[in-house]
């Protein structure tokens, strides 16, 4: 698999005591010129491959 971009999407969720958590919920890649949208569990195969494209010196987006 070739992945050629990646970017955590990441989800904000307010609290009972009116302070909020953002925290990212999976990863917006594109892979063999696919956009897909990829969970964080390591046992996926395509985070795997986002794992090795990481591991190959590059790095996933920060979340806006």
């Amino acid at each position: 698999m070739i992945v050629t971009s990646a970017k955590y999407i990441s989800e904000t969720i307010e609290n009972k005591d009116g302070t909020s958590e953002t925290n990212n919920v999976m990863i917006k890649a594109t892979i063999d010129g696919t956009e897909m949208f990829v969970p964080l569990d390591e046992s996926n195969r395509h985070r795997k491959a986002i794992k090795d494209w990481e591991d190959a010196g590059n790095t996933i987006e920060e979340a806006e």
